[in-house]
């Protein structure tokens, strides 16, 4: 815990150090579920679809991201992004998951637990006044959960695992202080798969503060890699501000 408390002080302190324009970005909004499908184990687990079988509504998000910007084209940066949504309904058939089963008929609850935290390095090769484009890497850490209870027990199954993830962003000012962002963390690979990609229009008062709204799609899984089967999608309705230092 000390270590980690000082590679973050460490992270923090950076840019007084070697003269980078530090900035926090904060955005939060609703997390609406398009599908969430599991079947664990891989083998031998019931196909199951959290989003029809077990219904939630929307689910209010924050994310957080801090880092900096040193020798104009470079650019640092960690990102929390927690996300949880729990759902309840009726089945109409046996659900055999983690080796537990729950009964047709049952009254059964789920959660679902998707924290992702990440490390992203950009190079921004574009940077203009009214237009930047820049590419990079992510190491992103997923902390993961799903869970089934009813009156009978419960049962989760919980997944940590580090991903690497190609960055990118685009920012275009169109017409004076408005314009247009696109940028997300994706990758494809024969285990999975992983895309979280924001669309949004920006408006900027100054060179120190940027706000926007927009649309993110957030969807991947992993197909039977651990013995779990799980793919998802949620859309999100979001709102951000970025300020630089």
């Amino acid at each position: 815990m000390k270590k980690n408390i000082i590679y973050l002080l460490v992270f923090v302190f950076i840019p007084f150090l070697i003269n980078a324009q530090a900035f926090v970005d904060v955005e939060s909004g609703l997390a609406i579920t398009g599908y969430n499908n599991v079947k664990i184990p891989a083998e031998g687990g019931t196909a199951f679809s959290l989003a029809a079988e077990t219904p939630s509504g929307p689910v209010f998000v924050t994310r957080l991201r801090i880092g900096y910007t040193f020798k104009q084209h470079h650019t640092l940066s960690i990102l929390a992004a927690p996300l949880t949504v729990e759902g309840n309904g009726t089945i109409d058939n046996n659900v055999i998951f983690q080796d537990k089963t729950f009964l047709s008929g049952s009254n059964l609850t789920s959660r679902y637990r998707f924290d992702s935290y990440r490390i992203t390095y950009r190079w921004d090769f574009i940077k203009k006044d009214d237009l930047l484009a820049g590419i990079g890497i992510t190491a992103k850490l997923r902390s993961a959960d799903i869970a089934l209870m009813d009156d009978t027990g419960y049962a989760h199954r919980e997944d940590l695992g580090v991903v690497p993830l190609i960055n990118f962003r685009t920012e275009w000012f169109f017409y004076d202080n408005f314009g247009i962002l696109l940028d997300g963390d994706a990758l494809v690979t024969p285990f999975g798969r992983a895309e979280d990609i924001n669309l949004a229009v920006m408006y900027s008062s100054n060179n120190n503060v940027k706000y926007r709204i927009g649309y993110r799609l957030l969807e991947g899984g992993s197909d039977g890699g651990g013995n779990v089967y799980t793919f998802s999608m949620f859309h999100y309705i979001t709102a951000g501000v970025t300020l630089s230092f």
